[in-house]
């Protein structure tokens, strides 16, 4: 008759402790795919983190453009004030001569968007499905030409616009943007490139097949699919081209032609007729005003991305510019 074995200690703790240490490390460290509750607990640290460091100048600009003066003085006064103080807002309407800008400042980003949109679309189309000489040579350039920064090229801009008559027009706006250029004009041929490379060719060979010329298919069958590379390009631009202050500075010396984002720079000057300062004329007695501003500035960019998140959002991850 043979003698059952002693369980030993270790083989205890192998039964009892093994299945409950096995079921704490998925908890904490994730099993296969899914995540544990450690990583999440990073992943959130790290989310709230990131998101401080973008929502803290807004949340400073909210809270400072409401405080009166005699809170922006006040040392215990850290981030809400005693009372709201809307007047901010109407002298930094004033001080910016808001509708004028407005106006100029839709003016310049859409005409800007609905340019680049177009023009970049067939440039785009034409390295995605053409073979020419020097395709290769062309593209490493338009590559090169998103690296370049503008300043660096701006003396030579600047005479060839002077040489054209186009200061203190809106032509250096307008006329690279029409021609596949201006603003950022590179990395949207690279958008558009990489959105018409993923379409397959027997579409094209369809409408051939029907008699469709090529500047047909590109228009009747391509752009259409292109929707959403044509709305993420549409809203870059259009966001860029309201930001931009470095070549309208260069090109554009009228002040009833500047951008909000223009008369925002100069908002300080514009306060001596609407804000009483004191006698040394400290800048910081203005703040809420600055702050006031820069909200007027960046409201019409925010409703717009509050309006199209959604689309915007499907638009990038079908565009595949987040690979």
């Amino acid at each position: 008759m043979s003698v059952k074995p002693a369980i030993t200690r270790r083989e205890t703790w192998l039964i009892w402790w093994k299945p409950k240490y096995l079921a704490v490390k998925s908890l904490l460290l994730g099993r296969g795919m899914r995540p544990g509750l450690l990583s999440k607990i990073i992943v959130f640290i790290l989310l709230v983190d990131i998101a401080f460091i973008y929502l803290y100048p807004i949340l400073y600009m909210f809270s400072t453009m409401l405080m009166s003066t005699l809170d922006l003085v006040d040392p215990t006064i850290r981030w809400i004030p005693t009372s709201l103080y809307w007047d901010n807002l109407v002298k930094a309407y004033e001080g910016l001569k808001y509708w004028q800008g407005f106006g100029q400042s839709v003016m310049v980003s859409l005409i800007g968007c609905i340019a680049q949109a177009i023009s970049c679309a067939l440039a785009g189309y034409g390295f995605a499905r053409y073979e020419f000489p020097g395709k290769n040579f062309l593209f490493v350039l338009v590559l090169l030409a998103f690296v370049i920064p503008p300043q660096t090229i701006v003396i030579p801009l600047f005479l060839l616009y002077r040489k054209f008559g186009w200061l203190d027009t809106n032509l250096p706006l307008f006329v690279p943007e029409l021609l596949g250029l201006g603003l950022k004009g590179s990395l949207f041929i690279v958008i558009y490139r990489q959105f018409f490379a993923g379409l397959p060719t027997s579409l094209e060979e369809a409408a051939r097949l029907d008699g469709a010329s090529a500047l047909g298919i590109f228009a009747r069958v391509m752009l259409p699919l292109a929707k959403p590379a044509i709305l993420v390009v549409s809203l870059f631009s259009f966001v860029w081209h309201w930001n931009d202050f470095y070549l309208p500075t260069m090109f554009v010396t009228s002040q009833s032609k500047w951008s909000l984002v223009r008369r925002l720079q100069v908002l300080q000057q514009s306060l001596d007729d609407i804000y009483d300062l004191n006698p040394y004329g400290l800048s910081t007695m203005t703040e809420p005003v600055n702050m006031a501003g820069a909200f007027l500035v960046i409201m019409p960019v925010l409703i717009l991305y509050f309006v199209a998140q959604r689309w915007f959002t499907e638009s990038i991850e079908r565009t595949g510019l987040v690979e």
